[in-house]
């Protein structure tokens, strides 16, 4: 794959973080990146490091790590980490690129905004979904004046991730060690601050900057997740632009994933990207919807190839454009720091029960003093991953609650409650499903349900020992919940909801 750039330069990577930013390694060479170093606590992705990048040095010391002789560091480490990671990178002379948020609360944004400042290095936030092949599209039409004034938004980032609060991101899933542990952030994040995969479009596409927000309180929450936190639920805000347009964004955890879900409207035009993307013309609500093919701008074809849609390409392109040619990336510290103190004021807004609040510019001295000494945060604060359960606990136990969680919430819904959901709710809507594949897929479904009820069954007598024993910590109320649906207790009837749905393959056969 040969260089898009036209210079003999090359950055020098170290990577921080090698579960996500492992996946930046295929794009790295054709932008003239050179992965030189990795760092991880976790021993299982530094093995996975070595294998990809395999002249790379590696280690789990991050003050080793930064001593590397590296140009710029990649952030791929612990959510909460982000700004604490980012300065010392910086301090170390390092230009930097980060994963989704910059930083967990206002004070640690300050911190970040002025090392950059200090530093004289590129510092990029590593946001993707503005880089799609639609929403570049959009963008390019938005900037010709096509949709008129920006009136209003709905975007969405919906990931029903219940398996990564207690396994590791790895491609089978592997349950966190040890068993009696959840994932370190992932299991108790406030959707609220994972903002960026829903907002980052609009801004992008439109150029303007957040204002204020207000986010009102759901309390239906999915079984299956740590109750008492916000993960379980959906997170809806809706953002006052600086032009006066508005965005609802909604992120969290529902039954009907939208990972780059949304609707546009401006003045002249609007658009919509749930399924396919369509544009309605005329300027007027009766005008003709046209089914629109989007074209990349030049190098989509090389973005297309790498993931998320092409946006890791496109990340990885505008850093090392900064870097190299000193032209400006859209996702600078200042675009940064007014996403995340989106999400973060939305979170405050929905503690606060949903009164309006302004999002501060860091760009703005007077805004950096009102925040500098804020370092509060809305999540559950005294939140052990490694301490749900009583201490004196008995691991022979409590051991096996990741593997029960993972158990019945595998990766990518392959197996679990979810493939016996969809058997058991498939049945019941077979007769109305109009098409073939969609009736054999639910047939499948079935046929897959019988063979791992028996398992499956298995993890519900787990589930419960580990309820009975400990029945008032976050885990055991959460297995109550979650053992209280009347799909479990037709899974632990294994041989009488067998025969159900033998009879009913039978049935649709005749």
């Amino acid at each position: 794959m040969g260089s898009v750039f036209n210079t003999d330069r090359r950055i020098k990577l170290g990577i921080w973080g090698l579960g996500r930013g492992q996946s930046f390694i295929k794009a790295a060479g054709a932008l003239n990146i050179d992965v030189v170093a990795g760092c991880d606590i976790n021993p299982m992705m530094r093995e996975s490091f070595k294998k990809n990048v395999p002249g790379a040095y590696l280690t789990d010391d991050e003050d080793d790590f930064l001593r590397q002789d590296m140009d710029a560091v990649l952030i791929a480490t612990f959510f909460m980490d982000h700004a604490r990671h980012a300065i010392k990178a910086l301090e170390a002379g390092k230009h930097v690129m980060c994963e989704v948020t910059s930083f967990l609360t206002p004070g640690d944004g300050v911190k970040l905004v002025e090392a950059v400042e200090r530093s004289g290095k590129v510092y990029n936030l590593l946001e993707n979904y503005p880089f799609t092949k639609e929403n570049m599209f959009l963008r390019k039409l938005f900037q010709d004046g096509f949709f008129g004034e920006f009136m209003y938004a709905e975007f969405e980032y919906l990931h029903e991730c219940r398996t990564l609060a207690y396994a590791y991101n790895v491609a089978n899933g592997v349950p966190i060690e040890p068993g009696y542990a959840v994932h370190s952030w992932r299991s108790f994040l406030n959707m609220h601050y994972y903002n960026t995969h829903s907002l980052g479009p609009v801004m992008n596409i439109t150029g303007l900057r957040p204002v204020s927000v207000y986010a009102p309180v759901d309390d239906v929450i999915l079984p299956g997740y740590l109750d008492e936190l916000r993960t379980a639920s959906v997170c809806p805000s809706f953002v006052k632009m600086s032009n006066g347009g508005l965005v609802r964004n909604l992120m969290g955890s529902s039954t009907n994933d939208y990972h780059m879900g949304g609707r546009f409207w401006g003045t002249r035009a609007g658009a919509d990207k749930l399924n396919g993307l369509k544009i309605r013309v005329g300027a007027c609500g009766g005008g003709q919807l046209l089914n629109i093919k989007p074209e990349w701008p030049e190098l989509g074809e090389l973005a297309e190839t790498t993931g998320h849609g092409g946006g890791d390409f496109w990340e990885l392109y505008y850093f090392a454009r900064e870097v190299l040619q000193g032209e400006p990336a859209p996702w600078n510290i200042y675009a940064a720091a007014d996403v995340t103190l989106a999400g973060i004021m939305a979170a405050r807004s929905q503690a606060m029960n949903g009164i309006t609040l302004n999002i501060p510019d860091f760009r703005k001295p007077e805004d950096r003093e009102r925040f500098r000494n804020d370092f509060r945060h809305e999540m559950k604060k005294d939140f052990d991953p490694m301490g749900l359960f009583p201490e004196g606990h008995d691991t022979s136990i409590t051991g096996n609650y990741s593997k029960v969680m993972v158990g019945f919430y595998p990766k990518n819904a392959n197996g679990g409650l979810p493939c016996f959901n969809k058997a058991l709710d498939g049945m019941k809507l077979y007769s109305f499903i109009a098409d073939a594949d969609g009736k054999l897929a639910i047939v499948k479904n079935v046929m897959k349900a019988i063979a791992e009820m028996p398992e499956l069954a298995k993890i519900c007598k787990m589930a419960r020992r580990i309820a009975d024993a400990y029945p008032d910590c976050i885990p055991g109320r959460s297995l109550k919940r979650l053992l209280a649906q009347p799909d479990i207790a037709k899974v632990e009837d294994t041989e009488k909801t067998t025969a159900e749905f033998k009879a009913w393959l039978d049935g649709i056969k005749g």
